[in-house]
């Protein structure tokens, strides 16, 4: 399945999803300053709700491509997916064509968001991350975003049927981590799932603002 990414469709879909965070929760962000206007970046985020890919980037003027399980790609909806630059991903397991996407994302000075951990919280904690995030950032080399998302658990998690309104939603992007921060070195015996572990340890050490109810 192939759709031309169009800019326009992803803007309109961003400002929708600003809208409705901002209309519906106590939605904010610290550390946007962090994130770069231009570049390959890599946004490294805790994955607790439906809620997370756009709560992500609603707030932020470039587009991210998004990775999406490959059931969702179909009819109208899948095209949209696709238009808006989102990435299809086996359920099980990553396919060649879901990293090679990714890989000329960063390649071409893009950003993506990807989720350490892998899947969604079934209690809102953070998990231990898997290898893949470590090693789209050892072969990219693209700057690292530490992500963390607070309140879409509360509102949105994986037990519910349907999302709760109201309540905060806060977006914390971190300080860039760079590849000589994350990538132990070809040498090390789990090179990948240290440089998960780095990242993951950068996302659990961001907090929310001290005045947050979160």
């Amino acid at each position: 399945m192939s759709s031309i990414p169009n800019p326009k469709l992803y803007e309109t879909t961003r400002c929708i999803a600003e809208w409705f965070f901002s209309s519906f929760y106590d939605y904010s962000q610290s550390g946007k300053g962090n994130v770069p206007s231009a570049g390959p970046v890599i946004f490294a985020a805790n994955h607790v709700s439906f809620y997370d890919p756009p709560a992500i980037g609603a707030c932020l003027p470039r587009q991210i491509n998004y990775f999406a399980r490959d059931t969702l790609f179909k009819g109208a909806f899948g095209k949209a997916l696709l238009q808006i630059g989102t990435i299809p991903v086996a359920r099980e397991n990553a396919e060649v064509k879901s990293l090679k996407a990714i890989f000329k994302t960063l390649k071409n000075n893009g950003a993506v968001a990807i989720y350490p951990e892998g899947t969604r919280s079934p209690d809102g904690q953070l998990a231990e991350p898997k290898p893949g995030a470590g090693m789209i950032a050892c072969k990219s080399q693209a700057t690292v975003i530490p992500t963390r998302i607070f309140g879409t658990y509360e509102v949105f998690g994986r037990s519910h049927k349907i999302p709760k309104i109201g309540g905060p939603i806060h977006i914390a992007y971190g300080r860039p981590m760079t590849p000589i921060e994350i990538d132990p070195g070809k040498s090390h015996p789990e090179r990948y799932l240290e440089a998960s572990r780095r990242i993951m340890a950068r996302i659990a050490a961001l907090q929310p603002p001290a005045q947050s109810a979160l």
